[in-house]
């Protein structure tokens, strides 16, 4: 071989080697979206309904299913097989998954977030990921059944991560692997201008199904209802009014047994890497008590490590400069009380809203029963009221007038275990000049029951973005863990540092 030969052979070799490594995991997606007939096509689709046959792989049981999608993320799927039959569901609030014998649960934690983001991806696949601050990247080339493919990663804000596969000669959508489900695809048809699938092979966990479907409806009316939790239970709930009165009534006293608990928090930052994975960037740990209906916060450690000690100096002045401070404002609001009173002003109520309050202002709908952390709690989905008048109520009202969610609610205990809610239209602070929250943000929050008496909060999910004075963006993706709560009776100003 000579020189001129050998030089070529690695020009070649290195271009091809290295070609395959570089794929652009856009250009696959472009590709697909025009196999699958165009992105306008694809984009006009704003419901799905299909219906076929499904078959249990290892027995050879066939039933019928069904599922839907309605824009912009409404999703419920279902079948029977020998009697049993299998549902789950997503109403835009709250997902849910129930069977004919172990009765109907609300998903949380990673089922719910896994479950979310299928519920997304089947109503717009991947066009949408931009503005949802997903990543996507070239997982490499696979084959499948003898057909060469590439692999390109869907990794949402949330850190659930979406496998696609694509037919490298066909550019079709070949499998997919979302929250530990995988889905096969074959016998392609044009339906109303946009290719799907007729034949699937669903495996989840252990178990594997055959399904072949023999109707597909594209942007045909579906009711919102069929996205709804199913009526099981006929046991009568709680009047609703008089739960929320409830609900306040403990709240208040929470408030008062809160002043008497120590805690120890650690915030946790997250960011989504150019490799598309989420990852723990820093850390900050304090020590909290309250003082007076107000908390103080002491840093303890950072990124997992104990302070120097000049910095633990510091960090305790600044407790006890809070303390200061909360005198001061506490003598302050004490006087203008006076002074009101005197007048005969009646005083404020300050800004302070409680849960009970955001939800009367609020629509309740899907009550339901259910166990959660073993006890019997009631669960509802919320949305604004439109009848409230947020354009009069205090600020953080106006906030959560533009939030829905879900909500569990310890029946013996009445308080709230758990809140999960987003942000479903942009919030401005100062007309959008201070500060704009974005449509999407969302926000968890789960409690515990300490010492048999109070419900306190264990942990905190929270995941926005932020444009400030109309130019910066900041992108908030954090945990905040609450743990370690002691009772103690000695004021913090009074108390030694190491008491705080």
């Amino acid at each position: 071989m000579s020189v001129n030969t050998f030089v070529l052979f690695l020009f070649v070799f290195f271009t091809l080697s290295f070609g395959v490594s570089a794929q652009s995991p856009s250009k696959i997606l472009k590709q697909a979206e025009k196999a699958l007939g165009g992105t306008k096509a694809l984009q006009s689709v704003r419901s799905i309904k299909k219906t076929g046959t499904i078959t249990r792989i290892t027995d050879g049981v066939t039933g019928p299913i069904s599922n839907e999608s309605f824009q912009p993320n409404l999703y419920h799927s279902r079948y029977e097989l020998g009697g049993l039959e299998t549902e789950s569901g997503y109403n835009g609030k709250s997902g849910w998954q129930r069977d004919s014998r172990g009765g109907l649960s609300t998903l949380t934690g990673e089922a719910s977030l896994g479950f979310q983001a299928e519920a997304a991806f089947r109503n717009a696949l991947w066009l949408n990921y931009k503005k949802e601050k997903s990543k996507i990247l070239f997982g490499g080339k696979t084959s499948i059944d003898g057909k060469s493919t590439n692999i390109v990663l869907l990794n949402t804000a949330k850190g659930v991560v979406i496998k696609l596969y694509f037919d490298a000669l066909t550019n079709l959508p070949l499998r997919e692997e979302i929250a530990a489900k995988v889905f096969s695809y074959g016998d392609y048809r044009r339906i109303d201008g946009v290719m799907q699938p007729f034949e699937i092979k669903l495996t989840n966990g252990t178990e594997a199904f055959n399904i072949k479907l023999d109707s597909i409806k594209i942007n045909e009316s579906i009711a919102k209802s069929a996205f709804d939790f199913p009526k099981t239970s006929t046991e009568p709930l709680p009047e609703i009014t008089s739960l929320l009165k409830q609900l306040q009534e403990n709240e208040d006293k929470v408030e008062r047994i809160l002043d008497t608990y120590s805690f120890v928090q650690k915030s946790i930052k997250r960011e989504i890497g150019k490799d598309g994975v989420l990852r723990e960037t820093g850390s900050e740990t304090f020590q909290l008590s309250f003082y007076k209906g107000n908390r103080i916060r002491r840093l303890i450690e950072k990124d997992g490590k104990p302070l120097s000690k000049g910095d633990q100096e510091d960090a305790d002045k600044d407790a006890q400069k809070r303390v200061e401070e909360i005198e001061k404002q506490i003598a302050k609001k004490e006087a203008k009380e006076a002074r009101q009173t005197a007048s005969g002003t009646p005083s404020g109520e300050g800004e302070r809203v409680s849960i009970a309050e955001i939800l009367r202002a609020s629509n309740l709908i899907n009550p339901r029963r259910e166990r959660f952390r073993g006890r019997d709690v009631i669960v509802f989905d919320f949305e604004p009221n439109p009848k409230f008048d947020f354009k009069n109520a205090k600020s953080i009202l106006k906030f959560f007038g533009k939030t829905a969610g879900v909500m569990w609610i310890d029946e013996k205990d009445q308080q709230v275990a758990r809140l999960e809610a987003f942000l479903f239209d942009s919030y401005n602070i100062g007309g959008g000049v201070v500060a704009k929250l974005k449509k999407g943000a969302s926000f968890t929050l789960e409690q515990e029951r300490i010492n048999d008496e109070i419900w306190l909060p264990s942990s905190a999910d929270i995941n926005m973005s932020i444009r400030v004075l109309l130019v910066k963006g900041i992108d908030i993706n954090q945990i905040v863990k609450s743990y370690d709560y002691r009772k103690f009776t000695t004021e913090v100003k009074d108390a030694k540092v190491d008491d705080l």
